[in-house]
């Protein structure tokens, strides 16, 4: 690889890292003060070179453990949520002490995915992130564990990083874990070989991606399946160890390079196909596949066949063909309980029967996103 690529690194005029809880914590699963100070000083400096950061934290639900008592991550969901209501305390009052050093200032930021996938909320995430960027304060973004259900799940907060990467429409991604690379085997193992670089999934054919964090809930193939969200979209992904953090900001020949594709779809439509969860089906004729995965169409009612699920207009919900496959997602316009009265009618036919309101698509072209192509 040439020095020229990893070059978007070292020269990124605003980059998103993202820190595990496994490259924050002790051996006991602890908030580790030196090694949030070793990320701090590393940050502090590209800082003061220039570069604006956003930093995408994990650590809430480790950082509460201490002040519960709790010997391990719980496994349970509202034992989860109450380390990490206590924790995300304990996190932000951490780096607010680590950069105070600089002369930093830190600002708390907390997403749910209804926040990027609702037009509302999405806008003023992004207004929120950009203007704490241009008042010159870190934002240190979280998943907010404390009122999340299937949001706090295996990887959350890599997929969170690769979408806020776009969000801000950052200039590169820096994926920070404990192990320095990506590799074709267990690194654990004799013999196995670091991946310089991933031009694309042809260089991870036969590779070996599994384990999850000592801490987090992550694991190597969320960060691989994030660095595929930023790439898809067109932005550089460096993935390595903490420890590497200093050589990575600079360019150096460390960690996984992901290089860029160069396609810029929407933060929404990104957050739709990798975040977010379908509240309920939509079954659709074969003309209506045809129609909005082929031609890219907007979905009417006369081409679903039938509903499934309770949902609320806004909510995501799974495009299905006639062989019961999910082919598409979108954020519907109706409730579940309106659907079945406009099954297989016309829009025309509808307003004429129903009101005006009613002469309109069940999802917009805009709104949904081709999650399968052969169908």
């Amino acid at each position: 690889m040439t020095g020229s690529e990893r070059e978007r690194i070292r020269t990124a005029a605003r980059i998103v890292v993202k820190v595990g809880s496994s490259s924050l914590t002790t051996p006991q699963g602890m908030i580790d003060v030196d090694r949030v100070d070793a990320l701090a000083d590393v940050l502090a400096k590209r800082r003061a070179a220039g570069t604006q950061i956003v930093l995408v934290s994990s650590g809430a639900i480790a950082a509460g453990l201490g002040p519960l008592g709790l010997p391990a991550r719980p496994r349970d969901l509202a034992t989860q949520q109450a380390a990490a209501s206590v924790g995300q305390g304990v996190l932000i009052a951490r780096y607010t002490s680590s950069f105070a050093r600089y002369g930093l200032r830190v600002g708390q930021v907390l997403l749910t995915a209804d926040d990027m996938m609702r037009r509302s909320h999405h806008r003023n995430a992004q207004r929120t992130l950009n203007r704490l960027l241009d008042l010159d304060i870190m934002p240190v973004v979280n998943e907010n564990d404390t009122v999340a259900t299937d949001e706090i799940r295996f990887g959350d907060n890599d997929r969170l990083a690769a979408l806020v990467t776009h969000l801000v429409h950052a200039d590169a991604l820096l994926l920070l874990s404990d192990v320095d690379a990506l590799y074709d085997g267990d690194p654990r193992r004799p013999g196995a070989r670091r991946l310089a670089d991933v031009r694309g999934p042809q260089d991870l054919v036969g590779v070996e991606v599994g384990g999850s964090g000592r801490v987090g809930t992550g694991g190597m193939v969320t960060k691989v399946q994030a660095a595929k969200i930023a790439t898809g979209a067109g932005v550089p992904v460096l993935l390595t160890g903490a420890a590497h953090a200093a050589q990575a900001l600079l360019g150096a020949d460390v960690g996984t390079y992901f290089h860029p594709d160069g396609r810029h779809p929407g933060i929404r439509l990104l957050w739709l196909a990798h975040a977010a969860t379908g509240r309920g089906r939509l079954h659709l004729d074969r003309g209506a596949v045809e129609a909005v995965v082929g031609r890219r169409k907007s979905l009417l009612p006369a081409g679903v066949t039938a509903v499934e699920g309770e949902f609320a207009a806004g909510d995501p919900v799974d495009l299905c063909g006639p062989l019961g496959r999910v082919v598409a997602r979108g954020l519907v316009n109706f409730d579940a309980v309106e659907i079945p009265e406009l099954l297989g009618r016309s829009t025309r036919e509808l307003a004429t029967s129903l009101g005006p309101e009613y002469e309109r698509e069940l999802i917009h072209r805009d709104d949904i996103v081709i999650l399968e192509t052969t169908h």
